[in-house]
């Protein structure tokens, strides 16, 4: 029994050393194993030592600015700030009064008071405060944090910013906030350029996770994004918006499309569309298309201009030619001038002037002939894309299917258009026949060391016509704005030339047009001075609300001539009198030169000689003049004089000429604002006000008795009946 009981016992004892045996050797062969791999269920000891040991941080690359042509920012990256709050007892600083707290913190944040504190009594280690808690400025965050609000703390985010905020939004776009996705314009068509590139930093840390000192370092840096800088010249473009806004508010039109270009080169100085949006709040945008570029209209009597042009570059344009107004029938069809009934027999000049649409059936058809209508509208580019660096730029549709198609082509009908094409092609007519494509993009610039990447030149896109045309077209297009459709937009001075236009709208079923007294789109096509134009502007308004008696020249020319002002007056252009002009043919009388000399004496010497002057300060010397010395002026011309002092005395501006107001402007530098046409009616610093240098000021012009003006207009019709 008891031999039994050991062989028992035995057995036990060595089956139990086996399995002892067996798991040594299986722990000696994992052990051995894991020194010789070095792995545990996949993951390498090495690197989970490393990990332990290193801490890998990211350097984020910044995203590049976007600059108008003098360096001001347009869309950059800033610092932002989420606010949120500790909850959690067992943290050193939390919330313990919620009530209290959200009574103060909620006025900050545009919250209720219930709101935030039932985020601050939930039962969670922190909240944050939604849409109203995150983006905040750094104005906020300081705001809010000399509050001392316990357990309330601020997280620092990037996020991108448009400083100028309703300001050529469609050219410039928008990304998220954060800067995640570039979602429109050219935040999104140079999104690769812009979007900087993360980089990173390795270090090793203590068991604490303290940077342990003199570590080995990995770092690689990161890249920021390139800087673009614009052709938008940010003076021209903030009145624009301005006046763009004026006239949304005042005449509430479906749509606004303002195009302002250097001839010269074709750069795009300020390009504006209503409706429009701000950039920073991009929930609330209506309109996601660039107008200027993507919409495609039948563009009226403005594409006279380029049917002119062709008749005489071809030679066959006489403009003392009589015809007969009033009607012109293609078979079937008969097309009328926009009143409906003509202006008897008369030259091919009064046509351009009145903007016949029958005078232009007969220049296209009966002199051009078809083909040569085609082909100047192909040099004119006017059935291509223009290739403007900015995305979204739509085709023309150019009717040509019949002989009506080409007449009313001719006078800007049927055939749909852009007006981008028309600033191009009008850049032939204002530069000697050398067309200009435009452009917004003047170079890219290497953010880091400020290197020059890329710079774009000026590209000629042809040479529709010669200077001898070009000059021609000028000539007959400033007797429009002197004698025809263009009264409205007469500037004093500035030499306007240029087109109006007043196209219809086809119905949505495309049976027909639109019917109705402002029921159109309106628009002009003009340039400035006739003799060397520098700016090219296109404003186009559709469907304003206009008063029964009122001309849908209006609204265009409160944009254009306010534009244009502003334009030539930051361009360094005066405005000239033609009776000025013509003393300086004669000799006229030449202005001295008062510079140093005693005020008083000044005074009484122009005031000998018939001068209208006025004394600017209270300054012993006079020390600037405008006119300038030896410059050609007629008796009685307001002579201005300003004297040596810090600030001066604001005078009362009331009835002055706009020629005027601008020699007072360039005295003083003054940063101005001037809407509407006319003299002087409304100033935003008021007579005997102190003003000083480089002030802004706003003036407001008005033509005299300008509620009973009644101006020949083509805003009536310009339409072709169909029989």
């Amino acid at each position: 029994m008891n031999a039994r009981k050991r062989i028992v016992s035995n057995v036990r004892a060595v089956t139990l050393m086996v399995l002892l045996i067996v798991v040594f050797v299986v722990i000696i062969g994992r052990i051995v194993f894991i020194q010789t791999t070095k792995e545990v269920s996949g993951n390498r000891l090495d690197e989970m030592a490393e990990d332990q040991w290193k801490k890998q941080t990211v350097l984020p690359g910044k995203r590049g600015t976007i600059f108008d042509r003098d360096g001001e920012a347009l869309a950059q990256e800033i610092s932002s700030y989420t606010i949120y709050a500790i909850l959690n007892k067992k943290q050193q600083s939390y919330v313990k009064d919620p009530k209290k707290t959200a009574e103060i913190l909620a006025p900050h944040l545009d919250l209720t008071v219930e709101k935030v504190e039932e985020l601050l009594s939930s039962d969670r280690f922190q909240v944050e405060f939604g849409a109203n808690g995150k983006n905040l400025s750094h104005e906020k965050m300081e705001e809010i944090e000399s509050l001392s609000l316990e357990g309330i703390f601020f997280r620092k985010e990037p996020r991108r910013y448009y400083p100028k905020q309703l300001f050529a939004s469609h050219i410039i776009g928008y990304t998220d906030r954060d800067m995640a996705v570039a979602r429109m314009g050219l935040e999104k068509s140079m999104d690769d350029l812009l979007r900087g590139k993360d980089g990173h930093i390795v270090y090793k840390k203590d068991g604490k996770r303290v940077k342990l000192l003199n570590p080995e370092e990995n770092v690689v840096p990161a890249k920021n994004g390139d800087n673009i800088y614009l052709t938008l010249d940010s003076n021209i473009q903030i009145a624009l918006e301005q006046v763009l806004t004026k006239v949304e508010e005042q005449y509430n039109p479906n749509k606004i499309i303002a195009i302002v270009a250097d001839p010269k080169t074709g750069q795009i100085l300020a390009m504006g569309n209503r409706p429009s949006f701000n950039p920073n709040q991009y929930e609330d945008i209506t309109n996601y298309l660039n107008n200027s570029i993507a919409d495609r209209f039948e563009p009226g009597s403005t594409m006279k201009i380029f049917t002119l042009a062709a008749a005489i570059e071809e030679g066959v344009y006489n403009g003392n030619e009589e015809y007969q107004s009033g009607t012109y029938r293609i078979g079937k069809d008969v097309v009328s001038d926009h009143n409906k009934v003509g202006w008897g027999r008369i030259t091919y000049n009064e046509g351009v002037e009145r903007s016949s649409n029958v005078a232009f059936m007969k220049i296209a058809l009966e002199k051009l002939g078809e083909e040569k209508l085609y082909e100047y509208i192909s040099k004119f580019g006017l059935d291509k894309k223009t290739g403007i660096d900015l995305d979204g730029e739509s085709l023309s549709s150019i009717a040509k299917n019949s002989k009506l198609d080409a007449g009313a082509t001719s006078f800007g009908q049927g055939t749909a258009i852009t007006a981008i094409q028309q600033i191009q092609g009008a850049t032939a007519i204002a530069n000697d026949g050398k067309m200009m494509r435009p452009y917004v993009i003047d170079r890219i610039v290497d953010s880091e060391n400020g290197t020059v990447i890329k710079q774009f030149d000026p590209v000629v896109a042809g040479q529709p016509i010669s200077p001898a045309t070009a000059k021609e077209v000028r000539s007959i297009l400033e007797s429009v704005v002197l004698n025809g459709t263009g009264k409205a937009f007469y500037n004093e001075g500035l030499d306007v030339v240029g087109k109006t236009g007043t196209a219809q709208i086809p119905k949505e079923n495309g049976k027909g047009y639109i019917k109705g007294h402002g029921n159109n789109i309106f628009s002009f096509l003009g340039m400035a001075p006739k003799d060397d134009p520098q700016v090219v502007i296109y404003v186009a308004v559709d469907r304003p609300k206009l008063k029964p008696a009122e001309s849908g020249s209006a609204p265009v020319a409160m944009v254009f001539n306010t534009i244009l002002k502003h334009s030539l007056q930051y361009l360094n252009i005066s405005p000239v009198k033609s009776d000025q002009k013509e003393s300086a043919k004669d000799g006229g009388f030449s202005l001295a030169d008062y510079t140093g000399v005693d005020r008083e004496r000044a005074f009484e010497q122009l005031d000998a000689q018939g001068m209208n002057v006025t004394v600017i300060g209270q300054g012993a010397k006079v020390i600037g003049q405008e006119p300038k010395a030896d410059t050609k002026i007629l008796a009685g011309e307001k002579v201005l004089l300003l004297t040596e002092t810090d600030t001066y005395q604001m005078p009362n501006l009331e009835g002055w000429s706009f020629r005027d107001l601008m020699k007072f402007g360039k005295l003083l530098n003054l940063q101005m604002n001037v809407f509407g046409s006319g003299y002087v009616s409304k100033q935003s610093i008021a007579s005997g006000d102190t003003i000083k240098r480089h002030d802004f000021l706003t003036i407001e012009l008005k033509e005299p008795n300008a509620n009973e003006q009644i101006v020949e207009s083509e805003d009536k019709v310009e339409e072709r009946p169909m029989e």
